[in-house]
């Protein structure tokens, strides 16, 4: 993984073998720093759809022995899953470079960095596959020249979401009042490994109404989608308005609201 390049930036290797560190834990090989107050993306989900790359900010804090130079070490946040660390992980994510720090005090230094998310089919240096979209814990790794590794975890959560879309259609248009109206649609999440858009099937959608004039949808009924991702429904015609399909989202697929379809009731 990319988090390779932190190290080899570090310490001028050619070759590194794997890191298997506790994740709970810090492995003290490297630079005596501890980390904290670790915020990625603003605290905010990470969403990232089929073809571009998706950089998020990272905040942290690194409190270091009086007697260490700043410039002796290099830091960086990284994203991982399970109980231990490899290098060569798909359970390990982590930015292109390590991060920029400035030093608050002779013992505290405020840092930030860049997290680079690439779908695997966006170019030669994607890693996204669709099976790592959900929950990833965060912690921090330093790396001094001498190979040296201070690994920390433990520091907080974050959801990595494929990007979804849903669309609604309401028929027919216009509409005697009192007759049926019937509202498609679909929903579809990106897939990392194809670079497409692929429906997601057997999730709750709430039909919703936002009567002309108004600006608040209500809820009508909740109905699944299909294996393919597409929604059908009816509903009874009253006044005009407008019909949407609303998803509220996993933990691996963020929320999305369909833009509302109008239709004339006569």
């Amino acid at each position: 993984m990319r988090i390779r390049a932190l190290v080899l930036a570090a310490s001028g290797a050619v070759a590194l073998s794997a890191l298997a560190v506790p994740a709970a834990q810090a492995a003290q090989a490297g630079p005596a720093v501890t980390f904290s107050n670790l915020k990625v993306n603003s605290g905010k989900n990470i969403v990232v759809g089929t073809t571009s790359t998706v950089t998020v900010s990272a905040t942290y804090t690194v409190t270091k022995p009086a007697n260490l130079s700043a410039s002796s070490f290099q830091t960086g946040p990284v994203l991982y899953r399970g109980a231990t660390l490899g290098l060569d992980s798909d359970d390990l994510l982590a930015g292109d470079g390590p991060g920029t720090c400035t030093a608050s005090s002779s013992t505290v230094l405020k840092c930030s960095a860049k997290i680079q998310f690439r779908p695997k089919g966006t170019d030669e240096d994607g890693d996204l596959i669709s099976s790592q979209a959900g929950t990833w814990k965060l912690g921090a790794l330093a790396v001094n020249a001498d190979d040296g590794l201070t690994w920390q975890g433990g520091l907080g959560s974050t959801h990595l979401q494929r990007r979804a879309t849903l669309t609604a259609n309401a028929s027919p248009e216009p509409v005697k009042k009192g007759k049926t109206i019937t509202v498609t649609g679909k929903l579809a999440r990106a897939n990392w490994d194809t670079n497409t858009y692929a429906g997601y099937s057997t999730q709750p959608v709430k039909l919703q109404f936002r009567k002309k004039g108004s600006s608040t949808y209500t809820t009508l009924k909740t109905i699944k989608t299909s294996s393919t991702g597409t929604l059908k429904t009816t509903t009874t015609a009253t006044v005009d308005g407008y019909y949407r399909y609303s998803f509220a989202g996993t933990t691996t697929t963020p929320s999305v609201s369909a833009a509302g379809d109008f239709v004339d009731v006569q």
